[in-house]
């Protein structure tokens, strides 16, 4: 049981008069922060960050990373023992997902980037546990990073698009520039190309790039969803007969705006003065600055506004009911526009907050005539919280038709604090979410032994930890990068700092998150007071706490991997008291267990490594033999929308160049010739989908198929088959034709294993070891398989053949699977290697090719002294010269957080 300590601090605003409950239909107030207390203990708020080792990569990198898994204040969480990681194409496909390990609220890993399973793209790092799974998943930690590909990528592009309205669409035309490893331009090149969406063709032609290597693309006139949801697909012929396809996303192709307005407080009223937030946006989903001005339905202008800060900025305005509002905006590229502002409201009360003073938070309260005459002497609550836990409430009496008071800050942590107004009866009129920011953050020093340093020379690094003066013991992870090939927007970076204090708590899409914590000033606090105004927040409702409306509670915490299943006779019946054995071969373990009085059981913080397999045995039991055990399957997390769309990058090969162009120099240095012997080889045929009868009738070659090659390393074909199979989507333990799927279809594929019809969770208890191709089917020909079925597609999963033998009897009864005896292969933990990182005897400059790390160091479990607050570590450096970027980040164990970094040179 989770033991919350909450500060409730019950205040009485004496600015606001005395408190008189009239009101029949009134909850005391005592009831807001009573039922506020005990769903915050009940469904507590668990969190998670991933500290990267780089802000983007390339194909044949490792990603480093560590999981900060919290809870309340940001202490590490005793919650969850186990949190998810994810890795997510652009396809919305999950490539990757690890289960790992939590120890005191940390856990770190890895994911090798190989040419074989990921290409240039966005991605998603999306991490959770399984208690966040029961609440919404857009607080889950999800970041949008890019990768590139400089080993394979024999053609580098640079897209650009212009568009223009036309009567019946939108005309675009794509100017894309082919360069060569080289960077020695594609002259005189044919070019094929394609505009595609959801796998079918809308617009195709051919062209040829000019003397610099450049190609216009002109895209016939058509709807704008049809184009900026398509992608567009293009074949270069370099010579040699050979084609090579580069594919770019149509999503910003069509030039547009958008500007939207938040009202303080959520609406505007007749009389009372009101600060309004705007936010303007490009097609990217980026901020664009504007300028503009308000006007009413006469025309006369009420206030001149311009942007502060990534599209984001304010006015004020006394809203008149006889009167309507528009804003007449001017974009950057010279194109205007006109918008409404929200309707006035005739009647109604509002509460607008002031944090421009360091040491007090000014809450106004304004109601206007007519509510004033309707509401008199009525009580009114204001509410103030953060994290779950309320730090203010207080109660008033509605006796003129404005109040105004100050609330010390110190009463607030750092953070994001939900500000409501209540009536009397519960109902919430008005809310105003602010930012506190003591910078009260730990306090994290790095210092280095020399001021500068040499080519592979060793680096020692002392890390000082302190809250306030105090020293303390944290958990931090540290990365070294070189700034020279990983340059990067330090503004537009996730750090712990805000994603613990901002993004998780926030929903939607937040630009530069780090550009508030960076070096803060007051600019940057005002601009971060305008982002409270524009962004949402529900994560905390109190209209579904006050009517105990209880979110479902689907999985509780995980302290360790539990193998639960149901033991029955052949007749279906329960078998209390039985018993079940657990092995798992690879470790040399085993353990035992008894059923309960309707069969069921449970093995509790079972260690599976993630390529073991796990055996269940009833055997052991009188009449075992007519025994049957099934186990219950494991729920994988939905896929959601990608918020962060805006970070993905559409030029990776110029925006990334230095990077990738590094990545190519240590592919290089790092290949050697192999010998190769060639013998003559017998050729054998394959399994295929042609060696049935049941398949007499599709096609004799498959839309896409799946060798076991691409299958190699893969533990669970289920998880490989979700991101492998082309034209496929995989939702809800499903497979549908993507496509069909994106226009709203959901009949699946029809899957066999063989001639064997199976379903999709069949597949779970499959290692890919034991396949020999996959062949997906976007139709079915003639065969009438999907009519029969009332499916769409056909999957065919043919397994590797057996040599024929012939067998003793007592084989051919092994072979028989046996009800009493099941194997099957779960989700197991996924253990981080060790970042290698070379040690030299001697500076000096490399050999052949030499050192060119970029990651030049990454250590997740560096741990400060209790006494002192002080750790050292020591690396080498690699052979690029210039500076490098020191980043640590950590938490103690009372939830004090921090980052900090340093910048030093190699000559």
């Amino acid at each position: 049981m989770i033991i919350r300590r909450f500060l409730l601090l019950l205040c009485l605003l004496t600015a606001f008069g005395t408190s008189v409950f009239a009101q029949q239909d009134s909850i005391p107030l005592t009831t807001i922060i009573e039922k506020t207390s005990k769903f915050s203990a009940s469904y507590p708020i668990e969190k998670v960050y991933l500290h990267t080792d780089k802000p983007y990569y390339a194909v044949g990198d490792t990603i480093w990373f560590k999981a900060y898994v919290t809870i309340e204040k940001h202490q590490p969480s005793a919650l969850s023992r186990i949190v998810y990681v994810d890795l997510i194409n652009n396809r919305d496909s999950v490539v990757e997902s690890q289960r790992i390990a939590v120890a005191n609220g940390f856990a770190s890993g890895n994911i090798v980037l190989n040419g074989d399973t990921y290409k240039q793209g966005a991605y998603r790092l999306r991490s959770y546990t399984n208690w966040m799974r029961n609440f919404d998943p857009d607080y889950f930690y999800d970041h949008t990073f890019n990768v590139g590909n400089a080993i394979d990528n024999q053609v580098r592009t640079n897209i650009s698009y212009k568009s223009s309205s036309k009567k019946t669409g939108v005309k675009v035309d794509a100017t894309i520039l082919y360069k060569g490893a080289d960077n020695s331009p594609y002259a005189n090149k044919k070019v094929s190309w394609q505009l595609m969406k959801n796998g079918d063709p809308v617009s195709k032609g051919r062209g040829t790039t000019d003397d610099k290597g450049i190609l216009l693309v002109d895209i016939p006139e058509s709807q704008a969803d049809v184009i900026t949801g398509g992608i567009l697909v293009t074949a270069i012929d370099v010579g040699d007969r050979k084609t090579i396809s580069s594919s770019f996303s149509m999503r910003t192709a069509v030039k547009g705006y958008d500007v939207q307005f938040f009202p303080e407080g959520g609406q505007l009223t007749n009389g009372i003065r009101t600060k309004v937030a705007f936010k303007a946006i490009a097609s990217s989903g980026l901020g664009v600055d504007i300028k503009g001005t308000i006007v009413d339905d006469k025309g006369a202008e009420v206030a001149q506004i311009s942007s502060a800060h990534l599209g984001m900025g304010i006015f004020a305005i006394t809203p008149d009911i006889e009167r309507s509002y528009k804003a007449n905006i001017t974009f950057p590229d010279g194109s205007q526009a006109t918008y409404n502002l929200p309707r006035v409201q005739s009647m109604g009360i509002n509460i607008a907050v002031y944090n421009n003073d360091p040491t007090n938070l000014t809450v106004k309260i304004s109601a206007n005539d007519l509510f004033f005459q309707r509401k008199q002497n009525k009580s009114f609550y204001l509410v103030a919280q953060s994290g779950g836990v309320i730090y203010y409430a207080a109660q008033t009496v509605l006796q003129s038709t404005v109040y105004s008071a100050n609330i010390p800050k110190t009463k607030f942590p750092t953070g994001i604090v939900q500000v409501t107004l209540f009536s009397s009866g519960g109902y919430a009129l008005c809310e105003r979410i602010v930012f506190i920011q003591h910078n009260d953050q730990m306090n994290i020093a790095l210092k280095t032994d020399k001021p500068s340093y040499t080519t592979r020379g060793n680096v020692k690094i002392t890390v000082s930890a302190k809250n306030n003066t105090t020293p303390v013991e944290g958990s931090f992870s540290v990365a070294v990068v070189d700034d020279g090939t990983v340059p990067s927007n330090e503004d537009a970076e996730s750090t712990i700092l805000s994603n613990m204090l901002l993004t998780s708590d926030l929903k939607g899409y937040i630009e530069k998150p780090n550009y508030y914590f960076n070096k803060p000033d007051e600019e940057k606090l005002n601009n971060l007071d305008i982002l409270m105004l524009t962004q949402g927040y529900r994560r905390f409702d109190y209209e579904d706490i006050l009517a105990d409306k209880n979110p479902p509670i689907y999985l509780m915490p995980e302290q360790g991997i539990d193998v639960t299943g149901t033991l029955r006779t052949n007749a279906g019946l329960p078998v209390a008291k039985g018993s079940i054995r657990l092995l798992i071969p690879d470790k040399n373990f085993s353990a035992e267990t008894i059923t309960d009085m309707s069969g069921n059981f449970k093995f509790s913080n079972v260690n599976v490594p993630d390529t073991s397999k796990i055996t269940l045995s009833a055997r052991n039991n009188p009449n075992g033999r007519n025994m049957v055990i099934s186990v219950n399957g494991e729920a994988y997390q939905k896929l959601s929308k990608n918020n962060n769309i805006p970070d993905e990058i559409l030029n990776i090969d110029s925006t990334f160049r230095p990077y990738l162009q590094n990545s190519y120099k240590q592919y290089q240095s790092s290949r050697t010739i192999k010998e190769v012997v060639v013998k003559s080889t017998k050729i054998v045929k394959k399994a295929s989908h042609t060696d049935y009868g049941t398949f007499a009738g599709l096609p004799m070659l498959a839309d896409h198929e799946i060798s076991t090659q691409q299958l190699d390393g893969c533990p669970l074909l289920i998880n490989c088959l979700s991101t492998m199979a082309m034209g496929l989507t995989y939702i809800d333990n499903n497979f549908y034709i993507t496509r069909d799927y994106n226009s709203g279809s959901r009949t699946p594929v029809q899957i066999y294993v063989g001639s064997l019809p199976v379903d999709a969770n069949f597949l779970s208890s499959m290692a890919a070891s034991e396949v020999e191709s996959v062949e997906i089917f976007l139709n079915d020909g003639v065969s009438g398989i999907n009519r029969s079925t009332q499916t769409k597609g056909v999957m065919v999963i043919n397994k590797k053949v057996v040599k024929k033998q012939k067998i003793t009897l007592a084989q051919l009864q092994e072979l028989i699977p046996k009800q009493n005896v099941i194997t099957f292969a779960v989700q197991g933990y996924t253990k981080a290697k060790e970042f290698y990182s070379p040690k030299y005897d001697v500076t000096k400059a490399g050999t052949l090719g030499g050192d060119l790390r970029n990651t030049i160091y990454w250590k997740p479990n560096v741990i400060t002294d209790k006494a002192t607050g002080t750790a050292t570590i020591n690396f080498f450096n690699s052979d690029q010269r210039g500076s490098y970027r020191a980043i640590i980040e950590g938490i103690d164990a009372e939830g004090n957080i921090g980052r900090s970094v340093i910048h030093y040179n190699v000559k």
